[in-house]
């Protein structure tokens, strides 16, 4: 593997580790966001489970890369909703880009992995 996706996927493993903790953990910025979009506080601690997951599957991915290509479909999934609610709320770019970026990010990892998604656990029948 690539030393580019290795550390690509584990910066991107960490981003996602401290966002999920954050949200399943409470805190006052992520509580205080879903309030502001309208969005349940149960759906914050559903968001950052997810997130948690995508960031395992993608430090996993080092060693087995069929877990980055799920964990950052799955991320990259997550983040196009992130982008959809900053969409409409009219948020400023500023305030949008991130959740941007980290879609980018997971959209390069999930090309770099997509011929290893077949090897995913379940995915081979045979």
């Amino acid at each position: 593997m690539d030393i580019v996706t290795i550390v690509l996927q584990g910066l991107l493993g960490l981003a996602f580790l401290m966002a999920g903790i954050g949200k399943v953990g409470g805190l006052k910025m992520h509580v205080d966001h879903f309030k502001l979009w309208g969005l349940p506080q149960w759906f914050r601690v559903v968001t950052g489970l997810v997130e948690l997951i995508g960031a395992a599957a993608l430090i996993l991915g080092i060693w087995e890369p069929s877990w980055a290509a799920a964990g950052s479909l799955l991320l990259g999934v997550t983040m196009i909703g992130a982008i959809l609610v900053h969409i409409r709320l009219k948020d400023k770019a500023k305030e949008t880009m991130p959740s941007v970026v980290l879609f980018i990010l997971a959209a390069v990892i999930f090309i770099i992995q997509y011929g290893e998604l077949a090897q995913f656990p379940g995915f081979n029948k045979g």
